[in-house]
């Protein structure tokens, strides 16, 4: 890109990046930023950050389900406006080849910038996942893309700090040696299996469509929702019914066994939750009886990853790459599990 072609048109090149970046650090200061700040000081003082989603599970599924949806998407919705707001913004104001340069180039560079560009962003697996398909709808390698996704909820630094307070600062240093390891598996695993990963960068293609900013962000949005947001609705009230069986609570269920670890493993990964909602979960869990292998092969696949999740990105990444991140996921759960049954 040469110094003519950005001072040729300074307005395209520059407002609208300014502009997205004013809605990144404007949201995430309102959503999550400020909150959290508080959320940090009150998990200091008190060694708890809540209650546990799962404590009240009504006997009935359709109860469940309903009670759940209403728990949810009151802790999630700014967040997940604000998500759907990114992924759209991202398509009209950031130009592609910049997105492609910078996330495109190189094995291991491009997903360890998109990591990196994730533990500001702190969201739940479900927030952040419009703004995956925004990115790869602007070309973003999937490994990229991934690496971005899984990093909000597994690197979330502000969870760290949370689970430090809360559950002790051992489980936080786990959580974030297995999240770099699952994040960078999943990323390099999806780069191996999928076409997209040798991407040239060519000239941005001239303009055809003359509408305005606000007419084309109008058209971007209402495609993300529609891509997105009924499935989500509808997966979680599924995952609502669910969690009768997905999560027992009987007093002492949950031991230190094989069985259990790969039991919690599946099921954090299928399970959908707001963020940072894990600790309060493990935390009721554990003091009902659960061993610390089930719990921590949950507090990595928990977090991680969700079947609404998933379906919302069905669109935009290859089916075999969605279900190699969840066995990746899963199997990352496994392994932590395991090898704390046979070390603690």
């Amino acid at each position: 890109m040469s110094i003519s072609s950005l001072t040729a048109a300074p307005a395209v090149r520059w407002w609208k990046p300014l502009l997205f970046l004013a809605v990144v650090v404007i949201g995430l200061w309102l959503v999550k930023w400020q909150p959290y700040y508080g959320k940090a000081l009150l998990a200091a003082e008190t060694h708890n950050i809540g209650h546990s989603l799962l404590a009240d599970v009504q006997d009935h599924p359709l109860q469940a389900a309903w009670r759940y949806a209403q728990i949810y998407f009151l802790a999630v919705w700014k967040a997940a406006v604000l998500g759907i707001i990114l992924g759209s913004l991202i398509q009209v104001l950031i130009p592609r080849r910049w997105l492609i340069t910078l996330f495109g180039k190189g094995r291991f560079s491009g997903p360890l910038l998109a990591a990196i560009f994730s533990l500001p962003g702190m969201m739940c697996t479900c927030c952040a996942a419009p703004v995956a398909v925004g990115m790869r709808k602007c070309s973003v390698p999937a490994s990229s893309t991934l690496a971005f996704w899984l990093g909000n909820p597994l690197l979330n630094p502000a969870t760290l700090i949370f689970m430090g307070f809360v559950l002790g600062w051992q489980f936080s240093a786990i959580r974030l040696v297995v999240g770099l390891v699952t994040v960078f598996s999943v990323a390099f695993a999806v780069q191996k299996i999928t076409s997209d990963e040798i991407i040239r960068l060519l000239p941005e293609p001239l303009p055809v469509d003359e509408r305005s900013f606000l007419q084309r962000w109008a058209v971007s949005l209402w495609s993300l929702f529609w891509q997105t947001v009924p499935v989500y609705l509808l997966a979680v009230l599924a995952l609502g019914a669910a969690q009768v069986w997905l999560f027992p609570h009987t007093q002492g269920v949950v031991d230190n066994s094989v069985w259990w670890i790969v039991a919690m493993a599946v099921a954090g990964a299928l399970f959908v939750i707001p963020t940072a909602a894990e600790i309060p979960i493990v935390q009721t869990m554990m003091l009902a009886g659960m061993g610390i292998a089930p719990a921590l092969a949950l507090l990595i696949t928990l977090p991680a990853l969700s079947v609404p999740s998933l379906i919302m990105l069905r669109r935009v990444f290859p089916a075999k790459a969605l279900w190699l991140t969840l066995g990746l996921v899963i199997l990352c759960g496994i392994l932590t599990g395991t090898l704390a049954l046979l070390w603690l």
